[in-house]
């Protein structure tokens, strides 16, 4: 490639990155438009019905209104994953595992984004507890695959004359690039979506891939920055809501000179808690990890329709728990006054716009509605900002619901995140230890930090995340004073948990089965040998291979990746040509079909090239049917100077017995096949050829003699 098609080349690269960015930035938008549209809808007509309905004695009505929007909407989620399943869950675990060269059928298809993207909106809007950022950075992935091919699988009519950008290396790179703006755009973290794809994905990183990575980061942040900040506060080009999870400002009221955000004293508080977070981390991935394989042996294996009643089960369950605990285990509370640092909320609301006070009379709100009966992410506010406190009893009783209800949910048939889940529980655990040490011990500490605290400290408990979840927090607070007791939590956290098992997401991958190299080997590997884990009977493929022989090999193995091997080769390096999954790239390509008596010479060749004995013998077998080529060249210009005519004749011969250990495809042929042995050893001085007496049948791949 010369110096003006690479700067051209490198032009373009740039030019998709950007397009790939704000694609992301647009997905956001769609997502948290309509998540937002259809939760107040449902809160607004189940609010007033329950405003209503507290004098009357109708809150049966209440719930039934209640089960019908979250059922509707978690039935329409499920749905979708049934046209792909692929599009359940977070999307995590597969994202990370294409990225470290582990290719999962179906993970980066159009058809997974339209069901990811489409499914987590009503997954969210249906109250399961779910976030939407895990599948934001699965989408962002999908964009990135798919958006540089100009073509579709899914639809075949999508397909464009684009001849840029079609090795795996290049799909990788935008794959990566995809993932970092898919956090960019859920947290409003364009530095934290780098150095989550660098950190969590890509095992082929190079230097000049960062700075693009970045550049689509900014893309998709500001893309939603811009049309977010314009829709909700009607300033076109203000900037003021980064991402889809934005944690607000923490910030001292003023004149309060006695607060502080945090001190050196509560570093120490601030190490208990990430080590509490990571035990609780490693419990949360624990039942997790035997809920799935539940389902893998008695749900998976059935009907796929008994995944949509399983997703239904758990919506009407969570929604049972929602409506009783805000009814029946809610106290009243006195309701603050709201202060310049808490004043402001997603759109033009204030902290105190979003309080429940079902069953409690003016200036009073109920805490446990306040937490279940809104979004989850103004739930966060309310742990995170707000004055009001919260009694030990409902923050207790709030985060061992939220821990065991979404212990249960991550995993059912629907997409699902994990992020806002685990900061929503782990919130609350801080704020029950700030209630306890400013009641019992009377200590000035700022509550909304110990909240942040309790938050990154679950969360790097189940995630297992160190530097891009750092610095992900510390974007979302806009705080920089923050990094020190956050990166502690975070380290302690992860250490912690690593006592007892691995992050979530490398659980599930364990789960799936997918091959997946870790950075470190296992103590067990350093006593093993080549020996002991390589497979003695190879089955191997040749680039000629028919596709009859394929579809054989697939039917009568287990496995669906086999090595091509080359024919004819000149040294030891040419042996192997690579590795194929043959069972996603079968294709049937007339120019490319050959008879099997071709097929039958090359191979026959290629194995008298090889320095296997047994390969050798093979051939030998055969040696009366099969003459060389270079015979056949000599017989054929000793009959050129005669002057006279060769004759060929062809024979129907049985196929050669194979035996010895390896195996290959010729092995499943049918037991008979007829193929051309040109046999050169006569010649004739006439026009014609005259035939040996006994003479087979032709074969139909054989010329006809005239």
């Amino acid at each position: 490639m010369d110096n003006k098609k690479a700067r051209k080349f490198e032009a373009v690269r740039w030019v998709m990155v950007f397009v790939i960015g704000v694609t992301v930035g647009l997905v956001g938008l769609f997502v948290d438009f309509f998540v937002h549209l259809f939760t107040k809808i449902k809160f607004s007509v189940v609010g007033d019905s329950i405003e209503k309905c507290t004098d009357k004695g109708c809150l049966s009505l209440s719930l039934l209104e209640l089960l019908t929007f979250n059922m509707v909407f978690v039935f329409i989620a499920s749905v979708l994953v049934l046209i792909e399943p692929v599009a359940a869950g977070s999307g995590i675990p597969e994202i990370k595992s294409y990225l470290n060269g582990v290719k999962i059928p179906g993970i980066v298809r159009l058809r997974t984004f339209l069901c990811k993207a489409t499914g987590v909106l009503f997954s969210v809007a249906g109250g399961l507890f779910v976030g939407k950022e895990g599948p934001m950075i699965h989408s962002g992935a999908i964009v990135g695959a798919g958006l540089p091919q100009f073509q579709s699988i899914t639809f075949k009519k999508i397909k464009f004359d684009f001849p840029f950008f079609r090795s795996d290396r290049d799909k990788r790179d935008f794959v990566s690039a995809g993932a970092a703006a898919g956090v960019a755009a859920a947290f409003g973290a364009p530095i934290g979506g780098t150095l989550f794809s660098l950190e969590e994905g890509s095992s082929f990183w190079n230097q000049a891939l960062t700075w693009k990575v970045l550049f689509c980061s900014m893309s998709a942040t500001f893309t939603l920055n811009f049309f977010r900040s314009g829709i909700n506060f009607n300033k076109w080009g203000s900037f003021q809501l980064p991402g889809l999870l934005n944690f607000g400002e923490f910030k001292c009221a003023d004149g309060d000179k006695k607060c502080h955000l945090w001190t050196a004293v509560d570093l120490g508080f601030f190490v208990l808690m990430g080590v509490v977070g990571g035990l609780l981390g490693a419990l949360f991935n624990c039942m997790n990890k035997c809920l799935s394989r539940y389902r893998m042996r008695h749900i998976h294996p059935k009907a796929r329709f008994f995944r949509v009643l399983e997703s239904l089960l758990v919506a009407m369950v969570t929604t049972m728990v929602i409506f009783s605990a805000s009814v029946l285990l809610g106290e009243c509370r006195d309701l603050s006054s709201p202060t310049t640092h808490n004043s402001t909320l997603s759109g033009s609301e204030d902290i105190n716009s979003t309080i429940r006070q079902f069953f409690c009379s003016n200036k009073t709100y109920n805490d446990m509605a306040t937490l279940f009966f809104n979004p989850q992410q103004a739930a966060i506010h309310q742990l995170f900002h707000q004055d009001g406190t919260f009694s030990p009893v409902t923050l207790s009783i709030f985060f061992v619901l939220y821990f065991l209800l979404a212990c249960w949910t991550y995993g059912v048939s629907v997409p699902s995140g994990l992020f806002v889940p685990s900061l929503l529980c782990g919130a609350a655990f801080g704020r029950l230890v700030a209630n306890i040490l400013k009641v019992k011990l009377g200590l000035q500490i700022y509550s909304g930090t110990f909240a942040l605290i309790g938050a990154a400290a679950f969360l790097g408990g189940v995630v297992r995340m160190t530097i891009s979840l750092t610095v992900i927090l510390i974007e979302s607070t806009n705080e920089i004073t923050y990094g020190l007791p956050i990166m502690i939590t975070l380290m302690v956290a992860k250490w912690t948990g690593d006592f007892f098992n691995k992050g979530i997401y490398d659980i599930h991958i364990q789960l799936k089965g997918v091959p997946l190299l870790e950075w470190e080997t296992e103590v067990e590997m350093d006593k093993l040998t080549a020996s002991d884990i390589m497979e003695p009977n190879l089955t191997y493929v040749y680039p000629h291979t028919r596709v009859q022989s394929l579809v054989s090999i697939l039917r009568t193995t287990v496995y669906h990746a086999f090595p091509v091997v080359t024919e004819n080769r000149q040294n030891e390096r040419d042996f192997m040509k690579g590795n194929i999954l043959i069972s996603n790239n079968i294709r049937f390509k007339k120019s490319n079909i050959v008879s099997r008596a071709a097929e039958q010479r090359r191979r026959c060749q290629s194995m008298k090239s090889y320095p296997s004995s047994e390969l050798r013998n093979v051939c030998d077998e055969q040696n009366a049917a099969v003459e060389p080529a270079e015979e056949e060249r000599t017989c054929f210009s000793r009959c050129w100077r005669e002057g006279t005519l060769p004759t060929q004749t062809c024979t129907q011969t049985s196929p050669p017995a194979r035996s010895g250990p390896w195996r290959s495809d010729s092995d499943r042929s049918p037991s008979t096949a007829s193929f051309c042995a040109p046999s050169w050893s006569t010649c004739s001085s006439g026009a014609s050829a005259t035939p040996r007496t006994s003479r087979a049948p032709l074969s139909p791949g054989c010329p006809s003699q005239k």
